[in-house]
Order: structure tokens, then sequence, then C-alpha cells
């Protein structure tokens, strides 16, 4: 059994390509494989390898230098999957850490409200809430929470324009979500950049509620996309074997 961490943090980074081959070698020499993914905005990726190993790499990124000053705080949550979900390590520098505006938009600048997975729930009783799905449509497909609008995206980048369609004086309270909490981040910063004062998002994302929530308060239904050789989780972040990539199509 193998541990898989997804993780990320948006924080200032002058140099990330400084930050390259270290994090290369520390991978390399722990028989950990992956993407991860710097730019001027922070870190991304999910990486996997045996359970020290992933335990000895998130020590280091949060505490050890040149890595600690900048990721002490990363956001990570933890799975397992039965075989490798990836064949090699990829260390990547990129404009953004996730595709969407070119940089344009940081979460920093104006930030959602995030909220809690015990506290998602009562949220999503709110009347009048407008509750979206900001992931793309192949993943909506897989899974979601009842009631949340899919704005048909192909890619991440094509949410600007669902929300450049919406009128903020409609919707006064927005909640959002997404695989791991990193798309909300920009998706939350982008809304409240355009006019939605009140933009929520969930804290973790939908693998923090899935791990967090009990099954008899889970309102999760189907499972959740993720993005390597797994394909998806169900609850409590069990692995679904039988969903092969042509489901995804």
């Amino acid at each position: 059994m193998l541990t898989v961490a997804a993780l990320y943090r948006f924080v200032d980074l002058p140099d990330p390509l400084a930050l390259r081959a270290p994090l290369e070698a520390l991978c390399g020499s722990l028989g950990i494989t992956g993407t991860l993914v710097l730019a001027r905005e922070g870190i991304n990726g999910t990486v996997a390898g045996a359970a020290p190993a992933i335990e000895a790499f998130l020590d280091a990124l949060r505490n050890r230098a040149p890595f600690g000053a900048h990721f002490g705080a990363v956001e990570v949550k933890m799975s397992s999957a039965e075989a490798p979900p990836f064949g090699r390590l990829k260390v990547r520098v990129k404009p953004e850490i996730v595709t969407f505006d070119g940089g344009a938009t940081h979460p920093a600048l104006a930030p959602a409200s995030p909220v809690a997975p015990e506290a998602w729930n009562a949220l999503l009783d709110t009347p009048g809430l407008l509750l979206i799905d900001t992931r793309n449509a192949f993943e909506v497909a897989l899974g979601s929470f009842p009631g949340a609008v899919d704005p048909g995206t192909r890619r991440f980048s094509e949410f600007r324009a669902y929300v450049d369609g919406l009128d903020p004086a409609a919707h006064p309270k927005v909640a959002m979500f997404c695989t791991g909490g990193i798309r909300c981040e920009k998706a939350g910063a982008y809304m409240r950049a355009r006019g939605f004062s009140e933009v929520h998002t969930l804290a973790g994302g939908i693998l923090r509620y899935l791990e967090t929530v009990p099954d008899a308060q889970n309102r999760w239904t189907g499972d959740c996309f993720v993005f390597d050789g797994r394909i998806a989780l169900g609850p409590a972040l069990v692995e679904r074997p039988d969903h092969a990539p042509e489901t995804l199509r």
C-alpha cells in the first residue's frame, strides 16, 4: 500500500526555478514519484511513495531549508493506493500552479471565506444559496453535491466566462467546492474581484470532506475524480477501481 499526498500552497515565490532542483533531489532520495508544479504564486502537486518516505518529504517541505520558509503551512490531503499512481517524478515551473488567467488573480488579494467540512452541511441548507461545482464537466459526471450548479466547463480557465455571465446582485451568497481546494481559492478570489460580496469555499475540498464527515452525515453523491492512476475515490477516500478511463470521456 502506497501513501498519496495531494498538496498546494499559495505563497509568493520570487524565484520558483531555484527550488526545482532541490525538490527533485529530495523526492529522488526518498523514491517518491508524482508531479509538482512551482510558480511565483506557490506550489501544487500530488506525490506518492512509501508512508515513511511521504512523511519525511512533508517534514522537509514544512521545516527544512530552502522549503520551510515558503511551505510551512502547505495544505495536504492524504490517501492511499494499491498500485503506483505515477510512473515517474516531474517537477515543473509554470506561470501558475493551476491554470486560470495567467496569474492575474491571486487568492491573497481578495480571498473567499473557507468553511470547515464539519460546517459545510449547514451552509448547504442556506435559503437562496448559489452552490457551484467549480470542476470540469467530466469530473461532475462522476459525482457532486445535490443541487450544485455545473458550469459545464472543459477546463478550469473557462470558469471565468461562467462567472462573467452572472449578476452579483442576484446571488448575495455563493458557495463553491472543488477536489482539493486549490481551484476554489482561485475561483473564489475571482468572484470577489467581480463584485460578489459573500463567497464561501469548502476548506480542503471534496477530499477533506470525504475524509472528515461520517457516512451518516455525508451528502456527497457518487465518486470523486482524482488526477492520477486511481481515477476515482469514494467516501473515506476509498479507491474505486471500477472506474475505467473510458468512463471519463
